[in-house]
């Protein structure tokens, strides 16, 4: 079930009023199958690959948590890490292995059979849950949580429908206290939840979906274009993929804490960000602390030499990429990310104080890493590494012929060249969709959204909502496009 559709629309306040009217005893009963219906929506079957994981790993769990031996506790953690790896393999990576092998296989013996394809649709979210799934049964093997006896709430843990698909990837030692609480209905809690929930699906709606019209044009044929239009939508799927994904986000902490949980925060102005260190504090931020908690640190970290610091940062960021997709474009994208995320580094201590230098430094800073960003999600976006190149040797291609035309008379030749075959309107509105959300972001400086307009006056406030219901209304995109990051 899509956040941006009816059924959502529907769902949401009937499971909230719900919860609400249930004992305390019966609500986890309510969550969990209104969780699997959720899921369902999709893809019915695909709930069978959930129940097998949950299985495994609520009874691993118990297990290594009453094992003294280490060895066995190890054993009894590769095995709930081996089946949860397991799922993903044959369902996200099979293919994408076998094809290459093929290539490889075939470059040698061009009558070998190869190995034949699976082309099995990926369940949606599967990397998401499959995460918080392991991060579990480390924690408990690092002797940092104790098993969930309760196999529904464990259930939940892993399939609470807010955030099972794009997350975001919760740890056990937040989010199981939670569903034990006896929650009492809190109007504050449910006025900043819907709060979110606007702001979510107005970044979604108006922003990302319009701005996606442009992108997919040009990045679905990317050989039809030089120059300008190319560097339109690149900056564009720069705000769009973080208006998609943040907005999915918000939606994600809002509903939960309408009903009085509490999600992590997932982004903070990104785009803020002054280094590329900064900006992965910044961007999907349960997932950074994931590779840095379970992958970053039990490779040694920073407390290493130097070489093997960067052997580490390649191997969190290729992880990273190849998480996103069985693609050799994230592949790339996370790799480039460990060249920007090492050389920023070096810079850092060639220039110290670049973090506090003037006003028009820090503006400068920040572009740079904008770019630098921006330039990695040509990989991430491109639907191969032929298209991406392409298109990075291209960016500038022709500039000064097409800016004069555009400043020319010829106006018939202006609209496509400038506005990537849409109209002015459409382009027109994009652009403001994104000052928008520069304007608002601007006063987020400590707080989220919510935490700004609860202190605001009350006309403020309500002339801040009845806008942003008006904008949703006349501008949104009503296609029910799904979030960029189901896909992962």
């Amino acid at each position: 079930m899509l956040f941006n559709s009816f059924e959502f629309a529907l769902f949401f306040p009937i499971v909230t009023i719900l919860y609400f009217l249930f004992p305390h005893r019966f609500r986890w009963v309510l969550l969990l199958v209104a969780s699997c219906f959720f899921y369902m929506f999709f893809k019915p079957v695909y709930i069978l690959i959930l129940v097998f994981t949950i299985v495994i790993d609520y009874f691993t769990g118990i297990w290594i948590s009453r094992q003294e031996n280490h060895r066995k506790r190890k054993l009894l953690l590769l095995l709930s890490i081996a089946a949860n790896l397991s799922v993903l393999i044959v369902f996200k990576y099979f293919d994408f292995f076998a094809v290459n092998f093929n290539h490889v296989l075939w470059f040698f013996n061009r009558n070998a059979s190869g190995i034949p394809l699976m082309d099995i649709l990926l369940p949606i979210g599967l990397s998401f849950h499959t995460m918080q799934a392991m991060s579990y049964n480390i924690e408990i093997y690092r002797r940092k949580q104790q098993p969930e006896k309760h196999f529904g709430i464990y259930a939940l843990f892993i399939m609470f429908y807010p955030q099972l698909v794009a997350g975001p990837i919760e740890r056990p030692q937040h989010m199981l206290p939670q569903f034990h609480e006896a929650k009492k209905f809190n109007y504050e809690n449910f006025r900043r939840g819907l709060i979110l929930i606007a702001w979510g699906l107005f970044k979604k709606v108006v922003i990302a979906d319009r701005l996606a019209i442009f992108v997919n044009t040009v990045y679905n044929h990317p050989n039809d274009f030089v120059g300008i239009p190319l560097i339109i939508a690149t900056l564009f799927f720069s705000i769009q993929i973080y208006c998609d994904f943040s907005g999915y986000s918000d939606i994600a902490v809002g509903t939960a804490k309408c009903m009085g949980f509490n999600l992590v925060q997932n982004f903070n102005r990104p785009y803020t960000a002054v280094s590329i260190q900064d900006f992965w504090r910044r961007w999907h931020i349960s997932l950074s602390t994931w590779f840095r908690d379970y992958i970053y640190q039990p490779l040694g970290g920073n407390h290493v030499s130097y070489i093997r610091w960067c052997f580490n940062i390649f191997i969190v960021f290729l992880l990273s990429g190849l998480w996103h997709g069985a693609r050799w474009t994230f592949i790339a994208w996370g790799l480039l990310h460990a060249i920007f995320y090492i050389l920023d580094k070096a810079f850092q201590k060639q220039f110290p104080d670049v973090k506090y230098a003037a006003k028009a430094r820090l503006i400068l800073t920040r572009t740079y890493v904008f770019i630098l960003v921006s330039l990695a999600w040509i990989f991430f976006r491109s639907s191969n590494i032929s298209s991406a190149v392409y298109i990075l040797k291209n960016l500038f291609t022709g500039i000064g012929t097409q800016l004069r035309l555009i400043y020319s008379n010829q106006n018939h030749e202006r609209l496509p060249l400038l506005y990537l075959n849409h109209t002015s309107v459409e382009f027109l509105m994009a652009v403001i969709s994104i000052l928008i959300l520069l304007i608002i972001e601007s006063k987020l400086k400590l707080v989220s959204i919510d935490g700004w307009l609860i202190n605001k006056p009350t006309l403020a406030r309500w002339s801040f909502y009845y806008t942003l219901v008006l904008i949703f209304i006349l501008f949104g995109i009503f296609n029910k496009s799904a979030f960029i990051y189901f896909q992962f």
